[in-house]
């Protein structure tokens, strides 16, 4: 009874990181899935089933037709999608924060509508404003419609980075004989820097990953969701799994490095 009762007291103090770990263990599992299955010989088109351990996806990731191209095109667009949405999000989010002007308040509120809007009520009003413009499905409708979708995630993250900062340290730059530009420069920018580099972080994995609209809005054109997609119709190859965990380990090592960086200058700030 005594032990019992000891391990019912070590489980309510420890309730929450037995909690938190078996969260993150739920969240990864998919990852874990698709990094075991990346090393999987399936005998069929389908890698549903383990069959035996290679490692002939790794040394030739490339193998299937086009994946790669889709690849490096959802990259592409992923990239001039977040650039096009952090510039346009962080004028927003200033210019919400810091000026006074009229259908202000409407303006906030219109931010969160592609937000809470379903993706394909979206993807269904760009193809409709495409087609009515004549114009021609491809790169570039998808370019627009992603940088359309990202940008409100923007707005808020930088919004919220913006309404945090103190501003008296831009009044201190500009009593020290320090210009407009100078003072954005050299003390906005760097205080707003972690919310716009969330922001951009932010809508690089929505553009990168999103299928819905970019489906609607693509014509011919053949991006990595769509092409894992199609793959999923005739038989996943082996080599979707290696890009998968590829850019997993990414994520991991750019957290990890973030991490670092951030640990090593809060001891330099602390010595």
């Amino acid at each position: 009874m005594a032990f019992v009762n000891s391990i019912g007291r070590w489980l309510k103090r420890h309730f929450v990181v037995i909690a938190g770990l078996i969260t993150l263990g739920y969240l990864l599992l998919p990852n874990v899935v698709v990094t075991v299955f990346s090393f999987n010989k399936p005998k069929g088109r389908f890698n549903y089933e383990w069959q035996q351990f290679s490692t002939d996806a790794w040394r030739d990731p490339c193998g299937v037709a086009d994946m790669c191209g889709s690849l490096s095109l959802s990259l592409r667009i992923a990239f001039w999608a977040t650039v096009g949405a952090t510039v346009l999000g962080t004028m927003i989010a200033f210019a919400l924060v810091r000026y006074r002007f009229r259908a202000r308040g409407s303006v906030n509120s219109l931010i969160f509508l592609p937000m809470a809007m379903p993706e394909v009520v979206m993807a269904a009003s760009l193809l409709t404003l495409f087609l009515n413009l004549g114009a021609q499905l491809g790169f570039w409708t998808i370019l627009i419609a992603h940088i359309m979708f990202c940008l409100s995630f923007v707005v808020v993250a930088v919004k919220a980075r913006v309404m945090s900062m103190d501003p008296r340290l831009e009044e201190a730059a500009r009593d020290l004989y320090a210009g407009p530009v100078q003072t954005f420069v050299r003390v906005t920018l760097p205080i707003a820097a972690p919310g716009i580099a969330a922001g951009a972080l932010l809508a690089f994995a929505l553009s990168f990953d999103d299928f819905i609209i970019t489906n609607f809005n693509a014509g011919s054109t053949v991006t990595f969701p769509m092409f894992v997609w199609g793959s999923a119709q005739r038989g996943t190859p082996v080599q979707i799994n290696v890009i998968g965990t590829a850019m997993f380990l990414v994520a991991v090592l750019l957290v990890l490095s973030g991490m670092v960086i951030g640990n090593r200058r809060n001891r330099q700030k602390s010595s």
